[in-house]
């Protein structure tokens, strides 16, 4: 299979919702990952059932969590999410998650970055 962009920018959206949004990390790796999963945030082990586990605590501990896509761009087999995050009782961020897909459309690699939203800032521009 060649790499699509546009469907792997609708996986990779339709896989960050549905871990994050709808608090099923466990389909999520199920339907959209592939057979290894290499995580960059430093605060999520390697591997698949890391990262379940580490998404069903975050649901426990902040329920109500949501995500909001601002942009999506897709090249090669990289997509970018530019992601609003609202945790419940802590900090609104506005994140920038990569995704490496495999030659079969699903994830097996993931880089974020993450900013806390301000409540002041120096200009008017915001962060989205």
């Amino acid at each position: 299979m060649t790499t699509n962009p546009e469907l792997n920018k609708a996986n990779a959206q339709a896989f960050y919702d549905l871990m994050f949004n709808q608090c099923k990390p466990r389909k999520a790796i199920e339907a959209y990952a592939g057979d290894e999963y290499i995580q960059h945030n430093p605060h999520v082990a390697d591997g698949k059932d890391a990262f379940i586990e580490y998404f069903e605590r975050m649901a426990r501990d902040y329920p109500g969590k949501k995500t909001r896509f601002k942009r999506a761009i897709a090249e090669g087999h990289f997509v970018v999410l530019h992601c609003h995050q609202t945790w419940p009782g802590s900090d609104d961020y506005a994140g920038i998650d990569i995704f490496r897909f495999d030659e079969n459309g699903k994830i097996v690699e993931h880089w974020d970055v993450l900013q806390v939203i301000a409540v002041e800032s120096s200009n008017d521009n915001g962060l989205f």
